[in-house]
């Protein structure tokens, strides 16, 4: 069995790991591309919002849903939505807030989970296709012994070249988790700024009229 089964892996060869380490690091980077685009294109100035958003409160709901539609990102969607439910009492525009950040969050976090498994499975792959490497070595070493030249030699010119796949395993799996990283970062920074905003629009909704 276990000569049959190094055969097979030296009759495959380990070039196909490296296409297929290629075309996961193509589609890596073009997650990476599409999420920072999303993140550019869905970007709200908080600070700014905070600041008038109780000012459009006051002056009624339109001046809030005029003030807030422009912007396509979680922030100003989610009290957006809360704001357009503010007639129902802040009870229900918490509820409507809540629901609205979860759809939000969802949008932020999609690909994600792509980058997270690359950049835990990349060095596994590689390191599957320096196995089958090591072992084509070592079925070459034992044809091509005595053929002429130095046995060490050989030894180490074959583990480098298997030793490849580990490497560009690596390269592909680091600048995943990096950006994993970031987006999840990003993606926390937009739910605790949503959280702000949602919370100036419960204060207004709970403070009594006329004060």
């Amino acid at each position: 069995m276990t000569e049959r089964l190094a055969l097979l892996f030296d009759q495959m060869g380990a070039e196909w790991v490296l296409w297929l380490l290629l075309v996961l690091a193509v589609a890596s980077i073009a997650v990476t591309v599409e999420r920072m685009l999303f993140l550019w294109q869905n970007r709200v100035p908080v600070a700014e919002l905070q600041g008038k958003l109780l000012g459009a409160l006051h002056a009624g709901p339109d001046s809030a849903v005029a003030l807030l539609s422009p912007y396509r990102g979680m922030e100003a969607q989610v009290v957006l939505a809360g704001v357009r439910e503010m007639a129902r009492g802040p009870d229900a525009v918490a509820e409507v807030i809540a629901a609205a950040t979860a759809i939000q969050r969802a949008r932020y976090e999609r690909f994600l989970m792509f980058l997270s498994s690359l950049g835990a499975n990349a060095p596994f792959i590689g390191l599957l296709g320096t196995v089958i490497g090591i072992l084509g070595a070592f079925a070459n070493l034992k044809q091509q012994v005595g053929v002429g030249g130095s046995r060490q030699a050989l030894i180490m010119g074959s583990i480098s070249e298997a030793l490849v796949a580990t490497a560009v395993g690596l390269a592909v799996a680091i600048p995943a988790v990096v950006a994993y990283n970031q987006f999840r970062t990003r993606t926390k920074h937009a739910v605790a700024n949503t959280e702000a905003l949602a919370a100036t629009l419960l204060a207004h909704l709970k403070t009594p009229k006329g004060s």
